[in-house]
C-alpha cells in the first residue's frame, strides 16, 4: 500500500476511534441514568412498602415503569457497550498494523535546531 494512501486511512481510523471513544462516554452516562431509575423506582417502593411514603396507584405505576425501563435500558446500553469495545478494539489493530507498513523516518537523525 502506498504510503500516502495508509497514511490517509491512518487518519480515517483516529476519526473513527475519536467518535468510538465518545460513544463509549455516551453509553457511561446512559448506564449511570438507568441505574439511577432502578434505584429511585426501588427506593421509593420500598419506602410505600414501609409506609413513609403514601402509596398510589400512578406513583406505582411509575415506579415499575421506571424500574422495568432502567433494567431493560442497562441491557441494551450493555450491549452497545460490548459491540463498541470490540469496534474499537478491531480499529485500533488495524490502525496499529497500519501504521507499522508507513515507511516512518527516525528524527534523532535530522539535524538539531536552536529553536
Amino acid at each position: 500500500m502506498d504510503d500516502d494512501i495508509a497514511r490517509h486511512e491512518v487518519v480515517r481510523l483516529e476519526r473513527l476511534i475519536e467518535k468510538l471513544n465518545d460513544q463509549l462516554a455516551w453509553c457511561a452516562k446512559i448506564s449511570i441514568a438507568a441505574k439511577i431509575a432502578v434505584g429511585v423506582g426501588a427506593l421509593w417502593f420500598v419506602l410505600a412498602l414501609v409506609g413513609l411514603l403514601p402509596f398510589g396507584a400512578t406513583a406505582f405505576v411509575g415506579t415499575v415503569a421506571a424500574v422495568l425501563g432502567g433494567v431493560v435500558l442497562l441491557g441494551s446500553n450493555a450491549t452497545t457497550w460490548d459491540q463498541t469495545v470490540e469496534t474499537l478494539r478491531a480499529t485500533e489493530a488495524t490502525r496499529a498494523a497500519l501504521i507499522g507498513q508507513i515507511g516512518l523516518r527516525v528524527v534523532s537523525d535530522a539535524p538539531r535546531t536552536l529553536h
